[in-house]
């Protein structure tokens, strides 16, 4: 984050405290509060076990996405496989935040993160929420942003600007993840908020569409999440006009959101489990984006693969191995491979690994170079098409086998 100071858009407040629900003692407890009713979307796991909180919040985004006004998110329990006292915990969070904000319970969104199976410590909750909602402040996000960490060693911040006629809109996201990342949805938990005016529908589309090139394109471990949650609020605070879908300001919001999203889930690549480097895999000439995305996930998910980028061990066998076994139809004479120090927006020299299928002439100690450095860029052009497809994804260490070995204990 640097010295960057990351400030909500306006009518958001936000505050992380402490509530006992991590044994560290660290914030564990986030509130984000908007001053008016804001539109609201999200896109939620997949996962047949969903925690209690993303089945209660399904019915609240279907009940009222007009109406939203705060958000709160608990780390240290995910509220997961808990039952029918489950749901019922997280009405009761929802109510006690409702209680303590002035607003109606309907109008509040709940998540949870950390360990599955445990009930959730009410008693703790109910002393933190009333705690939270008196610090609120329009620069707490950074509070908020540390307190639904688990793992993550740093908190994860986005902002982008955006012209919307005569006025100008802020979207800032924060999320946690680091582990139990495979997203089939979206991934890990996230809130976005922005002050311009859109419509619930319009909304969803866009991010749906944004989350599919972003928090879908992340993957740490292969493992998709019970709580997986992204939620983005919009509460016209901007003074900026409805936002219409096809028009130029619209598709100019669509970018923005979209620049939000990426850079938050390449911030979850960076900083997975045992992470040492992130690596950014491009599949380009794929006959469909389905394909290309297929051909990108199996290498990113590779044990193999990602193993090799924590040896800095250039084995182009094993992304090729893998872009076979992925399901993309592939000829595997039309392929090519290359790497460069990097990612996709920013990289050094591509080096040629293997051309139609076939090893290409290459320095040894050059490739070997590129895969010991702290960023990575694999691009494959498959010769087949013109669709393609960006993953996200980090080495396997030690230190993942480490920090899950404990989890629990």
């Amino acid at each position: 984050m640097g010295d960057k100071r990351f400030f909500l858009p306006k009518g958001f407040k936000a505050a992380g405290v402490p509530a006992g629900i991590k044994q560290s003692g660290d914030p564990d407890l986030a509130v984000i509060l908007s001053d008016r009713e804001a539109a609201a979307a999200a896109v939620f796991t997949r996962n047949a076990f969903a925690a209690a909180p993303v089945l209660y919040s399904k019915q609240v985004i279907a009940k009222n996405p007009r109406g939203l006004r705060a958000v709160v998110v608990n780390a240290g329990n995910a509220n997961a496989c808990t039952g029918e006292q489950g749901i019922r915990d997280a009405e009761e969070t929802a109510a006690l935040a409702a209680k303590a904000l002035g607003i109606q319970p309907d109008s509040v969104f709940v998540m949870s993160t950390g360990i599955i199976g445990v009930p959730m410590p009410m008693e703790k909750m109910r002393r933190g929420i009333p705690e939270a909602a008196s610090r609120l402040s329009a620069d707490g996000l950074e509070d908020a942003a540390r307190a639904i960490m688990t793992t993550d060693t740093v908190p994860k911040f986005a902002s982008a600007e955006v012209r919307l006629g005569d006025a100008k809109a802020s979207i800032v996201g924060i999320a946690k993840g680091a582990g139990m990342i495979h997203p089939n949805m979206a991934t890990m938990l996230s809130v976005i908020t922005t002050d311009a005016a859109v419509e619930p529908d319009a909304l969803g589309r866009v991010l749906r569409w944004a989350v599919a090139r972003s928090f879908n394109a992340v993957t740490v471990d292969g493992d998709t999440s019970t709580n997986d949650t992204v939620l983005v609020m919009a509460n016209g605070a901007s003074g900026a006009p409805l936002l219409q879908e096809g028009t130029d300001a619209f598709l100019a919001f669509a970018d923005a959101l979209l620049s939000v999203a990426k850079s938050l889930a390449k911030q979850i690549a960076r900083d997975g489990e045992g992470a040492t480097k992130m690596a950014t895999v491009c599949v380009r000439g794929a006959l469909s984006r389905d394909d290309a995305m297929k051909a990108a996930k199996a290498i990113a998910n590779s044990p193999l693969v990602k193993t090799a980028l924590f040896g800095g061990d250039p084995n182009w066998g094993r992304i090729v191995a893998a872009i076979g076994y992925s399901g993309a139809v592939v000829e595997p004479e039309k392929v090519s491979l290359r790497i460069a120090i990097g990612d996709e927006e920013s990289h050094g020299e591509f080096l040629l690994l293997a051309s139609g299928g076939r090893p290409a002439p290459f320095d040894a100690k050059a490739a070997a170079d590129i895969f010991s450095a702290k960023e990575v860029l694999i691009e494959v052009d498959l010769g087949l098409g013109m669709e393609e497809a960006t993953v996200w994804t980090c080495d396997l260490s030690h230190g993942y086998v480490d920090i899950n070995g404990y989890y629990h204990t």
